[in-house]
């Protein structure tokens, strides 16, 4: 039993997807500043530099590695980077997605597949390489960033929100599996958040009026709101909590 619970990543080394902006930079910054060294993956580099330069002038240690995460020869190389780098790999943050907002009877198979190689083939791919390493080292933590709409239909993000809900239900049987080896793995899932990846659902006024309508907090939250989940289950504080899914909602799931 951990005695000593404490928030403090000092010697940790965490790996956030999509790390270049939104709510993945929130996170990226948040896990520097409690003490661990962060790697920040996706596809935009220059984005991904300006984070890992911007935790460095802090004082932090960061990596950035371009990857396309639904390739699974270059998520192994992202695993080796991070290992050659930091030698270790500690934290696994699956952050990047993708989504595109159409009807299901319009929706383009090459945008479902997408959407599902991006959101749940590439978390699986990644999460199952670095588990061979927090196997090796003694254990880990994964989370996984899914979504409300994991838990409730809406229109136009049938094919996204699908995705999601089989991400959830992959945390939970990655942690089945992997709790022996001292992994584990749980969700967190956003309401709405003012990023621009969410931009076209909350500088919608009709839509994002019919949504906040339902939040009993009245708003959208800031990507900095999702951290904290976040920062919790990367520490001690949740060593023995895994296969669950926290929601920073707002309230949404409870109305």
């Amino acid at each position: 039993m951990n005695s000593h619970i404490t928030y403090d990543l000092s010697g940790a080394v965490a790996v956030i997807t999509g790390g270049g902006r939104g709510i993945g930079k929130a996170i990226a910054r948040a896990l520097a500043a409690a003490g661990a060294s962060v790697v920040v993956a996706g596809r935009s580099g220059p984005e991904l530099e300006a984070v890992a330069g911007e935790i460095r002038q802090a004082g932090g240690r960061a990596l950035a590695l371009v990857t396309d995460l639904t390739s699974s020869e270059q998520i192994e190389r992202l695993v080796e980077g991070t290992i050659g780098e930091f030698g270790r790999i500690d934290i696994l943050v699956n952050n990047a997605a993708t989504s595109y907002l159409a009807p299901l009877l319009e929706f383009k198979e090459k945008h479902w597949d997408s959407i599902f190689n991006t959101n749940c083939r590439g978390p699986f791919l990644l999460s199952r390489a670095t588990a061979r390493q927090m196997i090796a080292q003694g254990g880990g933590k994964i989370v996984n960033i899914t979504t409300v709409g994991a838990e409730r239909g809406s229109v136009g993000l049938g094919a996204y929100n699908a995705s999601k809900a089989a991400l959830r239900m992959l945390t939970m049987c990655m942690a089945a599996e992997w709790a022996p080896h001292n992994i584990c793995v749980n969700a967190v899932g956003p309401g709405l958040t003012r990023t621009d990846f969410s931009k076209p659902l909350w500088s919608d006024a009709e839509r994002a009026g019919k949504y906040l309508s339902a939040v009993p907090k009245g708003r959208v939250a800031e990507p900095e709101e999702i951290v904290g989940a976040v920062l919790f289950l990367s520490s001690n504080a949740s060593d023995f909590i895994t296969g669950q899914s926290i929601y920073v909602d707002g309230g949404y799931l409870a109305t």
